[in-house]
């Protein structure tokens, strides 16, 4: 909240009584006192002079170190001091944590209606008392008390009956009282916990319950109301005797005019006012953020990094979103906007209807964990990158895989055989990313996290295992929003840092370890800039988008939504689902938490793309269809920009150089060929299970033409098994009528006429052409399954089932 300094006031820590300094004396302590005996006092001066001194002690240490030890609110404002919320104290008293400051107005309007002479006495008023007790004695009753503000401080701070007795005391204590605090220090201390009526204490808490702002933008006439209140509180307030309140408000306003505080205008305007009503709510702006500050910070004021007009607008999308989706009942929703160059976070918006204890809108989606689904990928990505076990566009499997029970699928349940890397992050598929991690190695990639940020990894790597990837950990908004950050700052040069909810300041722990290298960082969010998942949404279609780098996650059993974007000034992460845990159909990532998040960005600044960071790549010739640095076999190559890691990987192993008969329909060898032309090509061949999916996607893709009959090699095989691969463990369950469950091998084979023979166990089964699958039940134990083909060539797996 501003501070606003009283005029004629002068702030200062502490009062000390005008008097020659020590060098100014002519005597010195030591040398009076050896002048004095005390000896030679008689009985009664000792005394006398004994009693002084308790007296004097008495005096000097008569006031608490602490003036007031009442439990406060817990206040919590936006970066601008504006009031976001607030929870009652702990004795039910809204009592804002005491300020150094008072408003201005409000200071005038106290001073002239309870103590006119407040600035220039020491504390006691002595004409204020006689006036008092004349006016006492003539009433027969008493009318007038005749404290000055600095008595009513003592008395607030000591709260005890008031007698006769507890007046003296007041009287001494407020002296004391003016020693040690400045005028100003006391009026904020009176002004900090003078009642105001009802449970209502202190001006800034009045000015919120009874107006609806702080004291800073209180007009002369609720600045004249609040300085009465105290008078009276219980007798007279807003909702209570407001004839008489409204006579005295309107009584100090012509005093104000009289005096020449305000002017003829300002005063008819001030009359003209009317009396506020009951109390009113104070702001409820990011209530879960306010409650957690209520939990960590409690009874203090926190001034926090949000921005509440952008909160108010943040909440607002939140809340038509929330309608929406409440006809699919997902009921749960929660944002937070994190300013890229600060760190700092703009708009926290823990969840939707708070006040709706049946929908769990209290619980703070933001900090809670929850499965991660695919919005882990872009990190595998980036530290594949900048470690070199990739390059950008390194195609990866895409085919079904099987590792001991853990069967991974992609969201569209189909296979494509081979992906470039790029496109697997861009189009968050799970199969890629699983073959991806399962070379870069779970301990590693679980140590990574770690040090990214990811505060939830609470179990060991072996726990996770390969599910890590696909949301088999839990994560919270505020961590993977963080992270994404963290990546966005170093691409723009900056530091890593922790991200802050606090105005002004670093987080704990202060700068952090970097984790990231820019470069990486730009290529993933190169790839992530072109995200686009055609069999949901296709967001290129959107022409006001503007570039965002953004990946969304869906977790299993569409339990948990995610959408987190990137800019170079900002990051916004949603999340969308039920608290419960309870899945929804249509609860997925890119058509729910997607399109709030291209919201939130459009109430954004737009910004220029990312710059290509300098000084972080090499140059190098690339194969175009693999990705892979040019082999010495590859044809179509281009000159890309790689981390510099990247140059250990391999070279292109998909091309691979062939003879062929002259009129290209055969494969064959040298020696086999005689005095026949034949031709020599380079061949892009992918592995027969690759091939078998990646071929129907994309038309230009070439099997290799067989063998001339007699003229065919052993060194190449054209078989693989799809389903099961090796050393696989597969649970058979029973059927209906108890006989047991039965298992399909699957095989992709190079040629599309050949025959394959199947073999379980040494005995003859069945043959297959075309599409290459046999049926066959299994009793538990181990099993080998043989595959012939009509080229003689020969492929076996052995598998467990139980």
């Amino acid at each position: 909240m501003r501070p606003v300094l009283i005029p004629g006031l002068r702030k200062r820590s502490a009062r000390r009584p005008a008097g020659p300094s020590p060098q100014a004396l002519p005597f010195t302590l030591p040398s009076l006192f050896s002048r004095l005996s005390f000896r030679s006092l008689s009985g009664r001066k000792k005394a006398g002079l004994l009693v002084a001194g308790a007296l004097l002690a008495a005096y000097v240490c008569c006031l608490p170190g602490r003036m007031f030890d009442v439990p406060c609110a817990t206040v919590v404002t936006d970066r601008n001091g504006e009031l976001l919320g607030a929870r009652i104290a702990a004795d039910g008293q809204w009592r804002f944590p005491a300020t150094d400051t008072v408003a201005e107005k409000f200071a005038a309007c106290l001073i002239a209606f309870e103590d006119r002479g407040f600035l220039r006495h020491p504390g006691v008023n002595p004409w204020s008392i006689v006036r008092a007790a004349v006016q006492n004695v003539r009433a027969g009753r008493v009318v007038s008390g005749g404290s000055t503000i600095t008595m009513q401080t003592v008395r607030l701070a000591r709260r005890k009956k008031r007698t006769a007795g507890e007046k003296l005391i007041e009287m001494i204590l407020a002296t004391r009282l003016e020693f040690r605090y400045s005028k100003h220090q006391i009026l904020s201390m009176y002004a900090s916990h003078a009642p105001f009526g009802g449970n209502v204490a202190g001006i800034d808490a009045a000015a919120w319950r009874y107006f609806g702002h702080p004291p800073e933008r209180l007009s002369w006439a609720e600045a004249a109301t609040l300085a009465v209140l105290p008078n009276a509180p219980a007798a007279v307030h807003p909702a209570k005797n407001r004839q008489t309140l409204l006579e005295k408000r309107n009584r100090l306003l012509r005093l104000l005019h009289r005096r020449g505080v305000i002017d003829a205008t300002d005063c008819e305007l001030a009359l003209g006012e009317a009396l506020p009503s009951e109390p009113r709510p104070l702001p409820q702006t990011a209530p879960h953020l306010v409650s957690y500050f209520h939990r960590k910070r409690p009874g203090r004021l926190t001034a926090t990094s949000i921005d509440k007009n952008l909160q108010l607008q943040v909440e607002a999308v939140l809340e038509r979103w929330h309608v929406e989706f409440g006809r699919s009942d997902i009921r749960n929703l929660a944002a937070i906007v994190i300013d890229v160059a600060t760190g700092q976070t703009l708009a926290y918006c823990g969840n939707v209807n708070f006040y709706a204890p049946a929908s769990a809108g209290q619980v703070d989606i933001i900090r809670s964990p929850r499965s991660t689904g695919s919005i882990l990928k872009p990190f595998l990505y980036c530290a594949a990158l900048q470690e070199g076990e990739i390059l950008p566009h390194t195609l990866l499997p895409d085919i079904p895989m099987n590792i001991n029970g853990f069967a991974p699928q992609n969201f569209n349940l189909r296979f494509d055989g081979a992906v470039p890397a790029s496109q697997a992050v861009a189009r968050s598929l799970n199969v890629p990313s699983v073959s991806l991690l399962r070379q870069y190695s779970v301990p590693k990639f679980y140590d990574f996290l770690k040090k990214a940020g990811i505060t939830t990894l609470s179990r060991p790597s072996s726990h996770y295992g390969l599910s890590l990837i696909l949301g088999g950990a839990e994560g919270t908004l505020r961590d993977i929003a963080s992270v994404y950050t963290d990546m966005a700052r170093c691409l723009n040069g900056l530091e890593r840092r922790p991200c802050s909810l606090l105005a002004g300041g670093e987080a704990a722990g202060g700068r952090l370890q970097p984790v990231f290298r820019a470069g990486a960082v730009w290529q993933t969010f190169e790839a992530l800039r072109e995200v686009n998942r055609p069999e949901e949404i296709d967001w290129r279609a959107i022409p006001s988008m503007q570039s965002v780098a953004w990946k969304t996650g869906t977790s299993f059993g569409f339990r948990d939504a995610w959408a987190v974007g990137v800019t170079p000034r900002y990051t916004v992460g949603v999340w969308a689902g039920n608290a419960s845990g309870e899945g929804k159909a249509g609860l997925v990532g890119a058509r729910t938490a997607g399109p709030v998040m291209f919201d939130l960005f459009n109430l954004l600044p737009a910004s220029p793309w990312f710059e290509r960071p300098s000084g972080e790549f090499v140059e190098a010739e690339v194969c175009r269809l693999s990705g892979h640095l040019k082999g010495r076999h590859c044809d179509d190559t281009e000159t890309a920009l790689l981390c510099p890691a990247g140059l250990k990987t391999v070279a292109c192993p998909y091309h691979r150089s062939v003879h062929l008969s002259a009129d290209g329909r055969y494969r064959v060898y040298a020696h086999c060929a005689a005095s026949e032309a034949t031709i020599q090509k380079n061949w892009f061949v992918l592995p027969p299970a690759w091939e078998w999916f990646y071929k129907p996607r994309h038309p230009g893709y070439r099997s290799l033409p067989p063998f001339r009959a007699g003229c065919s090699g052993d060194s190449e095989m054209p078989m693989q098994f799809i389903y099961p691969q090796g050393h696989t463990r597969v649970s058979l369950p029973r059927q209906l009528d108890g006989r047991r469950g039965e298992i399909t091998f699957e095989l992709a084979h190079s040629h599309s006429d050949a025959t394959v023979f199947w073999h379980v166990d040494g005995a003859y089964r069945s043959l297959t052409r075309d599409f290459h699958k046999l049926t066959v039940p299994l009793s538990s134990g181990m099993h080998t399954v043989t595959a012939v083909d009509n080229e003689g060539h020969t492929l076996s797996v052995r598998i467990e089932t139980e």
